[in-house]
């Protein structure tokens, strides 16, 4: 397995992750007391304030992401690019997505929108070379 395909791997698990980490939070709490509910997730998720809004609303953002890298992964893979350039991509993309992460957290969000692009770019870089074939 290739770095590239490993990073796929992390990036699945990554927004199921930050949500764990808001969950986890609310560990010991009766639900009445806001405590995670298993039998209503999407609804207590709904109900979160603060950080744990901003976890909920970067998985969604991670799962939303998540179909471009792997098919930028793959469609690199495919057209023979160069893995070690694939895998550094692969590898940019986890670390501005965990950062990213973390500006949502924090709630620094017009720092938290250029990391966000500077992933984008790295997906989109994974198809640059591919794109330039069709011209």
């Amino acid at each position: 397995m290739t770095i590239a395909n490993t990073a796929v791997l992390i990036a699945a698990v990554m927004p199921v992750l930050t949500m764990g980490i808001a969950k986890a939070a609310s560990a010991g709490k009766k639900r009445s007391q806001g405590g995670y509910d298993n039998n209503d997730p999407r609804g207590w998720a709904a109900k979160q304030e603060g950080w744990k809004a901003r976890a909920a609303a970067a998985q969604n953002n991670g799962f939303e992401a998540l179909p471009l890298f792997v098919f930028g992964v793959l469609a690199a893979q495919a057209a023979g690019l160069d893995q070690a350039r694939t895998d550094h991509l692969a590898l940019a993309f986890i670390g501005l997505r965990i950062v990213y992460t973390a500006l949502y957290f924090a709630n620094i969000a017009p720092l938290r929108s250029l990391v966000w692009g500077g992933a984008l770019a790295a997906n989109i870089a994974m198809f640059a070379p591919t794109l330039s074939n069709l011209f």
